[in-house]
């Protein structure tokens, strides 16, 4: 069978590096990218792709239900994999509707198009399905907790994880339900090239290089567990070559770091790569400022799972894809300047 795949959100940061993989490796698979191109949706990331027709672009929103199935009846999909979310924590505080729109609803389009249109078929069991959330579903953990696995209950403490939850929800409750080949993967906090300026690593990069404050929330002991984007995009491929419908899978990159210790540890790699006796020591730019609203002390994966059935592990240490995207970062200076200032 060939895959005839949309991928929504593909023009945003994991979306397209997934997108510049699949193509490269899978060039006989048909890719259809649906973006709403929002403020994180950046075509300049798949710009390369759509001029080598390697896919075809459809501006669209994943809420919008006559575009959803003008899609699907034009290109005779069989594949989704559902990237397209709101999901930045501070914009949900702010503006929790635009959340509760893309990542309920939009999933529920999604669902409920590709159900009818895989049931018209036969519903065939070579479908997929493949829903990407993310670990802050889970909630919080202290210090000395167990990391979050496939049984860790649901505890979302903000609006942008209680959409993401709901929408897991909705996935598993259609393969319950319906028998929709679905999958969905919960990773950890993803970092490298194409990620919005606004995203923790980009801010600390960029705020470096243009000698301004770099922020921290509270005391900055916050621990997040860190994942190159390129290994997750391999954690997915895995995924939807291998897994049986039904399934979850975590994935982590075994790299757990606090806040402020990161800051230093890109400060003094920024350091290392940009050389200047004269300049000011950057760590001295670091600034605590007041904590966001309920924010989540510690994220933890155990990947065991991906890692014993389908003999996935994360290749990148966490030096080494810092080391990566800081010099995306440097040598991509009119990508992230168009995106600051050109507003």
């Amino acid at each position: 069978m060939r895959r005839r795949i949309i991928v929504t959100g593909g023009a945003g940061f994991i979306g397209s590096n997934f997108l510049n993989y699949w193509s490269r490796f899978y060039p006989d698979d048909l890719l259809f990218v649906v973006d709403n191109l929002t403020y994180a949706g950046n075509l300049s990331n798949i710009k390369n792709l759509i001029e080598e027709s390697k896919i075809n672009f459809i501006k669209a929103d994943i809420a919008n239900k006559k575009n959803l199935e003008s899609i699907f009846n034009e290109h005779s999909i069989n594949h989704i994999i559902n990237f397209a979310a709101e999901s930045h924590v501070d914009r949900s505080i702010l503006n929790p509707s635009c959340f509760i729109k893309t990542n309920i609803e939009g999933t529920f389009n999604l669902l409920n198009i590709f159900t009818n249109y895989w049931l018209k078929n036969n519903s065939p069991n070579d479908w997929r399905f493949l829903h990407i959330s993310t670990d802050e579903v889970f909630g919080s953990l202290s210090i000395n907790e167990k990391k979050f696995d496939e049984y860790s209950p649901y505890k979302p403490r903000s609006p942008y994880s209680a959409s993401k939850a709901a929408s897991d929800h909705l996935v598993m409750a259609w393969f319950h339900t319906y028998n929709l080949p679905v999958i969905v993967s919960n990773c950890s906090n993803n970092f490298g090239p194409y990620q919005h300026p606004e995203k923790f690593i980009p801010k600390i990069v960029i705020n470096y290089l243009l000698g301004k404050e770099i922020p921290v929330y509270g005391n900055g002991e916050n621990i997040r567990d860190w994942l190159f984007v390129n290994d997750h995009v391999t954690a997915l491929e895995n995924i939807l070559l291998s897994a049986s419908p039904g399934s979850t899978y975590c994935i982590g990159g075994d790299e757990e770091i606090s806040n402020i210790d990161l800051v230093k540890k890109i400060c003094k790699i920024l350091d290392n790569l940009i050389p200047n006796p004269n300049k000011n020591n950057k760590h001295n730019f670091i600034k605590l400022v007041k904590d966001r609203p309920g924010h989540d002390f510690r994220y933890s994966i155990n990947s065991d799972k991906i890692k014993q059935e389908l003999k996935w592990n994360p290749s990148t240490k966490l030096k080494e894809g810092l080391e990566q995207t800081i010099k995306w970062y440097i040598e991509n200076e009119k990508w992230w300047r168009s995106i600051i200032f050109d507003k």
